[in-house]
Formats: structure tokens, sequence, C-alpha cells
């Protein structure tokens, strides 16, 4: 995510190493390479050009801490002014209504159906909420058959007139629909084009007037950099949307849309989308992602994430078998399915401050532990119980049912025993012992 910006501007903040303090030339030196490095991720010049100024106008109007050295004071303008460039403040979503309606908008292929999924997923999951999927797209057949695969997956119902060719008339069906059947909320998919044509707008004019939405979202790919801004404004000046979703941003973005989309059509970035899975949806906080593009990583998301699969009837029995040497391949099984279900594998690294810089150029594919399950999955369930009776002859067993060598399943029961003793350290009081040994190593 925003690789090569944050690459670009920490090269530019080396220019600043070795300097006792803020000068003009070295600010002016400094805030030449941001520019250059926003222009390079398809940041509007104008846009670019402000933010610069208000750098500058920032940096020389501060005396250097005595805590900070000019580098440091530098990053920290700069993550303050990326943080307002886009929004500045985590801006919710609107569930109010009875039943609440959300307008999805948006080009063809910016991922629109898709994220009605994820969006419902995420409202039925984490708000508890009882949701309607509306195929509204009444061009491309495609679109409500991937939206019945989707409603499928993840058990929401999906209204639609396969035989109605008026969406307008389907979007005020389904509303009729929602409050007769018990459900709260509506997310009303609607058709996209290549283009932005006066049809396509005259028609979501029509949906959006006649369902009277309280949320209408509109759906960019970030991908498409300043494209996309140009887009968002053609859009808003129809609809006057509530907010913008940024999907694909897992893939090679730019993130000029990212950055300049909240200064042209003043409306917050609200969500993102961050991968294929239907969990891989984040609530946008301007704070955090200014702290990742600038490398520093998002612990806050991290931890977030990882509570939200946290079982805690689990842990106790976790820590149980641990405490009387128990801990078998099968509980090692459920502690790899609940980092899975955090999301996509490089974007939780980025979010481990400086990991990110340290893995930019590894490739981590997300069936990163296919080939440790698949050995698992060949062991027998006494063996995955009971590691300890797992000798040559049923290595070999398990190598060849799994497609894997003898010296993997080695490494892996290797890696299994370390693991072992460091949770028994860890739950045994050890954790002092422990630092204790990590100081020593560090000094």
């Amino acid at each position: 995510m925003f690789n090569n910006l944050s690459d670009k501007l920490d090269k530019a903040f080396h220019v600043l190493k070795g300097h006792g303090s803020i000068t003009e030339i070295n600010v002016a030196e400094t805030l030449k390479e941001v520019r250059r490095a926003l222009l390079d991720a398809d940041v509007n010049f104008k846009i670019a050009k402000d933010f610069t100024k208000r750098i500058q106008e920032k940096a020389l109007g501060q005396n250097v801490l005595t805590t900070l050295n000019p580098g440091q004071l530098m990053i920290k303008i700069v993550k303050d002014e990326l943080t307002e460039l886009m929004g500045g403040e985590t801006v919710g979503i609107n569930l109010k209504g009875s039943p609440t309606v959300i307008l999805m908008s948006g080009l063809q292929g910016s991922g629109k159906t898709t994220f009605s999924g994820k969006l419902a997923n995420f409202l039925t999951t984490k708000k508890s909420k009882q949701v309607l999927l509306v195929g509204a797209d009444v061009y491309r057949p495609a679109a409500i058959n991937q939206l019945k695969v989707v409603g499928e997956q993840i058990g929401v119902e999906v209204y639609a007139e396969e035989d109605n060719k008026n969406p307008v008339q389907i979007a005020e069906n389904a509303v009729k629909h929602a409050k007769a059947n018990g459900k709260n909320v509506v997310i009303i998919d609607t058709a996209g084009r290549l283009a932005v044509d006066e049809l396509m707008m005259t028609e979501i004019a029509n949906i959006h007037k006649a369902v009277q939405p309280q949320e209408t979202l509109f759906v960019v790919d970030s991908m498409t950099g300043q494209d996309a801004v140009n887009t968002a404004k053609s859009f808003n000046d129809i609809l006057n949307f509530d907010g913008v979703v940024l999907t694909k941003l897992d893939g090679d973005t730019r993130g000029g849309a990212a950055l300049s989309i909240k200064s042209v059509v003043n409306k917050p970035i609200k969500f993102i989308g961050t991968g294929e899975k239907m969990e891989a949806i984040d609530i946008f906080h301007p704070d955090r992602m200014a702290e990742r593009i600038l490398g520093m990583g998002d612990v806050v998301s991290l931890v977030e994430r990882a509570q939200e699969q946290y079982d805690e009837e689990e842990a106790r029995k976790i820590q149980k078998k641990i405490a009387q040497n128990q801990f078998g391949f099968d509980d090692f099984l459920k502690q790899i399915q609940q980092i899975k279900k955090m999301g996509n594998m490089k974007d939780l690294m980025g979010m481990i401050p400086g990991a990110g810089k340290m893995m930019k150029d590894v490739d981590i594919d997300d069936d990163a532990f296919k080939g440790i399950e698949s050995i698992i999955y060949s062991m027998t369930p006494d063996e995955r119980s009971k590691p300890a009776t797992i000798n040559a002859s049923r290595k070999k067993r398990i190598a060849k049912g799994s497609g894997t060598s003898v010296q993997e399943i080695n490494q892996l029961m290797k890696q299994f025993n370390q693991m072992s003793k460091m949770m028994k350290m860890m739950q045994g009081g050890g954790g002092k012992k422990m630092m204790q040994m990590m100081k020593g190593m560090g000094g």
C-alpha cells in the first residue's frame, strides 16, 4: 500500500539528516523532493503545491525542539498535514432511518458490487444489522448473479427483479420488501458505465430522489489515481454524495486518489477495501493512513484486527494445554486460521513499524501457510495431538501425503517446538527471564 510514495518521502527526509537546524535552504530542498513524490503518486499539481507551501510555513515558523532533530520535526509536520489532507478525522457511516438506505455509486469496474457485499458483511457481523442487498444494475446480468453469489457467501438476502428493467422501481420495491421483512439496512448496488455519461447520471439521480438514502457512497478504484478524483467530482455535482470508498488498496496503488479526493470534493473517505475476501474492509482513519505512508506502521489497527479474532474461551483452553504440555498441531492450526482471518499478510506486515520497509521487496503470498496446513492435515489425529509420537517413518508418510520433504517436516517440528517453549515461558512467569535474555542479547 503506497510503497512507492513511502520510499520517495523517506528519501526526501534524508536531505535533513546531519543538519543541526532547519533552514530555508534545507527545507526547500526537502520539500522539492516531497512535491515530486506527490506528483509521481498522481496527486493534483495545485494540491501538491499548496501542501508543500503549508509545510514550509510551519517548518520555518517553529523552533527545533531540543528532543527532536530536524528530520523528526519535519516528519511530524508532514504527518499532521497528510492527516489533514485526507480528512483530518474518522467519519463513520450514518445508520439512522428505518430502514437505513445506502446507495452505492461509481463507474463500472470500480469494485462496487464486491464492496456492497463487504459492507453488508461488515454491518451484519460488526453492527448486528439485518441487511438486504439490492441488485439495481439492469444492464449487466452478471452484476446480479455476482451479487447473489456474494449474498450466499455471507448469508445475506439479495433482492432482484430480473425481468424488471426499471431500476427506480426495483429500488422502491426493495425498500418496501425490507420494511415488510424486518431488514434494517438496505444496500442498493446501482449500474456503472465505463465513463461518466448523462444517462447514468440521470438514472442514479432518479433512484436517489425516489428512495432518499441516508448514505450515498461513491466507490472508486484507488489504482486509477487522478482520473478517479475527476470522476468523483462529476458524481458529487449530481448526487452530493456523503462519502467515498477506496477499493483495491492492496494493489499497486500510487496514492493520488486517497491524497487528493477530500480536497477536491470536500467529502470524507469512509471505507477502504484491502483485498478480495469479504472481511477485507476497513474504516478509514486519516491519521493511521498518514503514519503508514510515512513508514510508521499502524499498530492500533493491527491490535483491533487481532482483538476481533480473539476468542476468550479458546484462549483459556490453549493456556491450559500449554501448562500441561498438551499443546498440539490441532491447536497450532487454529492459531493459523485466526491469523488468516485478520487479512492480507503483506497488509498486516505493513502495520508493524519498520516491517513494511524491510519486507517491501519480499513477495508474501496470501497462501503463506498453505504448506504448513497441508503437512498438518496429512497427520493422523493422534499425531496432531501428540507431536512427540512423530518418528522417522511417520515423517516419510506425512511428507508423501502433503507433497513436501522430510526436511520440511523437520523444520516445521523444530519451529513448533521453539514456539511451544516460548509460549510456556511467557505463560509460566518466565516473561521477566525472557526480557532479561533479550536485554542481554541487545547489549
